[in-house]
């Protein structure tokens, strides 16, 4: 049997039985006695740990891992990981980027379509067996509009790629510019006053806590969509739930929240919102990529090799 590894998330089976055969897989359980038995029993010997991007590693439980040598994260996101605190350690730290880009942009896409044609609304006129008859109220166009991205690294970059598509003008914001034919806008409110659809594909991180304020979804408006496939740290969620409920917001669509996988219970009757349980990777290939992604990170550290994609 391989190194003793903690698996604080579930896998593909594909994954895990990849995992199983390969190391000596100890799984996090729930309860925090048994939480306490699992330390006592493997603490000592547990070498690597695999976690979510939206679990991350908590740094008091990395610091009871004495032989804790990598925590290799099955996602793209390291908000949850206290970085100086693992490198104080010793502690590699690796994610999955690239491999879930396209599925995360597909569903940015997708998510400003279902709110602005509302489809949803659409759907259940159907189902309930109202069609024919009258009709839902109509929606929005689409395509033509004024996007604006909040992050231009991979992700956004694709958002952009298939909003070019749309025939309308594309501008976005960052600490720095790009290489990139769209408008710059430095400042996060110019952008959102700019734009009529406005998305969310920024970092989680300390500097981007509550970016989309108050001041920045009045600049969008009233008229304005929001669209987050990011974290839901990134925007004021109490901001955001009065700004829809008393129409200073036009319409959002929501893919990841601020404590998932809690959802503010005032979002969930607006016909004007689309919620999805943070699902942007979540399609068969793209998982299966991550966790291939996940075990060739173990691998080379295990090897004594580079790893693939380190954070840290």
């Amino acid at each position: 049997m391989g190194a003793t590894l903690l698996q604080l998330c579930p896998v593909l089976p594909a994954t895990q039985a990849t995992l199983d055969a390969t190391y000596d897989v100890v799984r996090w359980p729930a309860e925090p006695a048994e939480q306490e038995a699992v330390l006592a029993q493997h603490g000592a010997a547990i070498r690597a740990v695999v976690t979510g991007g939206h679990l991350g590693i908590e740094t008091a439980l990395a610091e009871r891992l004495p032989a804790l040598g990598i925590v290799s994260i099955n996602g793209v996101g390291y908000d949850r990981v206290d970085l100086p605190a693992m490198q104080r350690l010793g502690v590699r730290v690796s994610n999955t980027p690239d491999v879930l880009t396209d599925d995360v942009a597909d569903l940015a896409i997708a998510l400003m379509l279902n709110v602005m044609r509302g489809l949803p609304a659409a759907e259940q006129h159907v189902r309930e067996g109202l069609w024919p008859g009258a009709q839902p109220a109509l929606a929005r166009r689409a395509s033509g509009l004024r996007y604006g991205i909040v992050g231009f690294g991979r992700i956004g970059q694709a958002i952009a790629l298939r909003l070019s598509g749309f025939g309308g003008s594309i501008a976005y914001t960052r600490p720095n510019r790009k290489e990139t034919p769209h408008e710059y806008h430095e400042d996060i409110r110019a952008l959102a006053a700019a734009s009529d659809v406005l998305f969310v594909a920024t970092s989680a991180s300390a500097a981007t806590r509550g970016l989309v304020d108050r001041a920045v979804l009045d600049a969008l408006g009233p008229r304005g969509v929001l669209v987050n496939v990011a974290r839901g740290s990134i925007i004021d969620e109490p901001a955001l739930v009065a700004a829809l409920t008393e129409g200073r917001l036009g319409a959002a669509g929501l893919d990841v929240f601020e404590n998932e996988p809690h959802v503010p219970a005032a979002l969930l009757p607006l016909p004007n919102v689309s919620l999805a349980p943070h699902v942007g990777s979540a399609t068969h290939e793209t998982r299966l990529a991550m966790g291939n992604l996940m075990l060739a990170n173990l691998d080379a550290f295990f090897a004594g090799d580079p790893l693939p994609t380190p954070v840290v």
